[in-house]
């Protein structure tokens, strides 16, 4: 979990102008998909052309240069705006160009550009995981499936390429109030899938847009329903609600919603110190009571080997010796006992025993050396 905002960082992934001109050809603003396919048909319809007028007429630079060159211009062009209006200005302007700089001999040039401005956006390609919405005259026809389809020029437009896969949508809750008063910063993913494109695109006007920010709304009302502690310990939990409230609801538009996953909970730094703290409160806590429970199950261990040791001396005895034994064989000779102990196991008596047969036998080690210095004093004083 993070704490601070900052720490926050969103990679923007780069995206090449192919790409959103693509991405252009599936909105609502573009007419047709003028693909790389189409612009090869509109360049090979001009060449076709091209080929024919030599064949017909004597060879002129003029027409070689207006042929290729308004080929070039036009499949730029309608790349780029995918249009009706594009092809409809930009054909009769080339019509016009090649009438003026051919005339009387246009004819052939007039054929071509006219068939390859009309053929060439006609040809629509739908990819393997794509559903066409197809409207004639504003009104929807048909919905068309992978494939190459034909639309008929200026009158149909394919209002839109949607895509049938699973999409993977990240969104977030801003400075949210959990049920205990605390705000908190939310992010979350869901993944969600077009089910019904014809819905999705007749019934709803960005759908897209519909997902995140009913998910977003989701996401706040499930944070408003739960406190802090919830929120972070019941992650799975919030996401099945949330992905179950947005499913219900997108639905009708012809989406499903398939799982919502709490990504990350960023609360208050000062919060954070604060819960950080209270843990580690309650871990002392926790220690402490484990060590008096131990003591306690000690005691009670002691009061119970009491009951063995009361009527029957000798084990007492016995087990006081074998403590002593461990101390001295562990810790060395010397060790020091309460002064009851030394009673109950009669180590007064036995040291002093132990005393005196030790003074007893350097005393008898003693008496031959000085009987012998007596019997030397006395035979020099005789």
């Amino acid at each position: 979990m993070r704490s601070d905002l900052t720490s926050k960082s969103s990679v923007i992934p780069k995206t090449s102008i192919g790409e959103r001109i693509e991405k252009f050809a599936t909105t609502l603003l573009a007419d047709f998909r003028f693909a790389p396919f189409n612009a090869l048909l509109l360049i090979a319809i001009f060449v076709a052309g091209l080929v024919f007028h030599l064949s017909l007429y004597p060879f002129s630079p003029t027409a070689v240069l207006l042929f290729v060159g308004s080929a070039l211009v036009l499949a730029v062009v309608l790349r780029l705006s995918q249009v009706w209006e594009a092809v409809v200005i930009l054909g009769t302007a080339d019509c016009l160009l090649a009438y003026l700089e051919l005339r009387p001999d246009s004819e052939v040039l007039l054929a071509s550009a006219i068939v390859a401005i009309l053929i060439a956006p006609s040809v629509q390609i739908a990819y393997q995981w794509e559903r066409a919405i197809v409207l004639r005259f504003g009104k929807f026809i048909a919905m068309r499936k992978p494939g190459i389809f034909i639309i008929i020029p200026v009158i149909d437009k394919v209002a839109r390429f949607v895509d049938q896969r699973i999409r993977v949508t990240d969104f977030s809750a801003e400075t949210t109030l959990t049920s205990d008063t605390v705000p908190v910063n939310v992010d979350a993913i869901a993944f969600w899938m077009v089910w019904d494109a014809q819905k999705a695109v007749l019934e709803v006007e960005q759908f897209e847009d519909a997902v995140i920010l009913s998910a977003q709304t989701a996401l706040r009302n499930g944070i408003g329903k739960n406190d802090l502690a919830n929120l972070l310990s019941e992650r799975d939990r919030l996401g099945h609600e949330i992905q179950k409230v947005l499913d219900e609801k997108t639905n009708a538009w012809g989406i499903t919603t398939q799982a919502v996953e709490i990504r990350d909970i960023i609360i208050p730094k000062d919060l954070e110190d604060a819960m950080s703290r209270q843990a580690q409160a309650e871990r002392e806590r926790q220690s402490r009571i484990i060590l008096g429970t131990a003591e306690t199950e000690i005691a009670e261990k002691f009061a119970r080997a009491s009951t063995h040791y009361k009527d029957n001396p000798v084990a007492l005895h016995l087990r006081a010796m074998n403590m002593v034994f461990e101390g001295l064989r562990q810790k060395g000779s010397m060790i020091i006992v309460p002064s009851t102990a030394v009673e109950t196991m009669g180590l007064g008596a036995l040291g002093g025993l132990t005393a005196f047969g030790r003074d007893a036998s350097s005393k008898s080690a003693d008496a031959p050396e000085s009987t012998a210095l007596g019997e030397d004093s006395a035979k020099k004083t005789g």
